[in-house]
């Protein structure tokens, strides 16, 4: 990519899409097609064909997506798979009309199965079942890993996608009725903090293991792809096999230590109490990240530095409801 380039960031807002739009800026890009929900609905297929007849991008980050966790995932399974099915759907096929260079969707670790092999490889996908509780959101974006393909294949286009293990970043959702679980394990320890409790409540029973990566690292690694060589970026666009390509940090933790490193880096001084009611999702989802590392790119923040960049963003935010923190 050329810093002179149109490039749409769609989602850019998201925790995704709103760290690949610094990740470009602070790189030098100074053409960016940015548009808001309610300035453009993607799932509104004329909205789209109008942007992009009218802005013309050279490449898009496809980052935009109904995301949540388990509980949201768990109630809102209609929600999900539709709006995700729509907006991916519509901007993959403008990008076609438009001949965007090259595009990247922005997927997801739960395309995998709930059982799978560990470190998990790109070609396990489809080998095993989903795990239950966000089938909906997996189909949805393993379709859209197959649409990339067929595309590709029928109509010569550049299309690549990216699969994140699970993230975290200033810029998260910190709701907890649909976070995920680092994004709620650090509001309920700043509240618990702020209330002086002495203990905090955590779902599960604290055994499954976590890959987790920073949003400004995805972010870097989504600009390297797009910035390949035609030659390297050709050869992840397999005939033969999804043009997929899996992006993490290769190390693991359980909820419990993650939890654990969430109060030490906060400095919260109570204890854990896990509620087994709730469900504990995957076992274990980490990434086998052997292509990205081939290609010469590699994490640089550590989870306790990325955590601690959270708490920062945290406490200079608007936040409501961790002002006294």
């Amino acid at each position: 990519m050329d810093k002179y380039n149109r490039i749409f960031v769609a989602g850019h807002r998201g925790l995704v899409g709103s760290a690949i739009r610094r990740g470009l800026e602070g790189a030098g890009y100074n053409n960016l097609i940015l548009r808001t929900h309610t300035e453009v609905d993607l799932r509104d297929s004329r909205a789209v064909d109008s942007l992009f007849e009218e802005t013309k991008p050279e490449y898009v980050f496809l980052a935009a997506a109904r995301v949540g966790g388990i509980l949201a995932n768990d109630r809102y399974p209609a929600d999900f798979i539709r709006d995700n099915l729509e907006i991916q759907t519509n901007v993959i096929e403008a990008s076609r009309c438009a001949d965007v260079k090259r595009l990247l969707f922005l997927g997801s670790s739960c395309i995998y199965p709930k059982l799978c092999p560990q470190p998990i490889r790109e070609d396990y996908l489809l080998t095993g079942p989903l795990e239950a509780t966000n089938r909906a959101y997996a189909l949805a974006k393993i379709a859209g890993i197959e649409m990339c393909w067929s595309y590709n294949r029928q109509y010569g286009t550049k299309f690549l996608a990216a699969m994140p293990t699970n993230l975290y970043g200033p810029d998260d959702n910190f709701d907890l009725q649909t976070s995920h679980v680092l994004p709620a394990l650090i509001r309920k320890t700043l509240e618990a903090k702020g209330r002086g409790d002495k203990a905090i409540i955590v779902w599960g029973t604290g055994s499954p293991r976590r890959e987790l990566l920073y949003s400004d690292d995805l972010a870097e690694a989504c600009i390297f792809l797009l910035n390949l060589s035609d030659q390297t970026y050709e050869s992840l666009l397999f005939a033969e096999a999804p043009p997929l390509i899996n992006i993490g940090t290769g190390e693991d933790v359980s909820i419990q230590e993650l939890a654990e490193t969430v109060c030490r880096v906060l400095k919260y001084e109570g204890y854990l109490t896990f509620d087994t009611s709730h469900p504990d999702g995957t076992p274990r989802k980490l990434l086998d990240v052997s292509r990205m590392r081939a290609l010469g790119w590699r994490h640089r923040i550590s989870l306790e530095e990325g955590i601690r960049s959270v708490y920062e963003s945290l406490r200079n935010s608007d936040f409501a409801q961790l002002q006294s923190v």
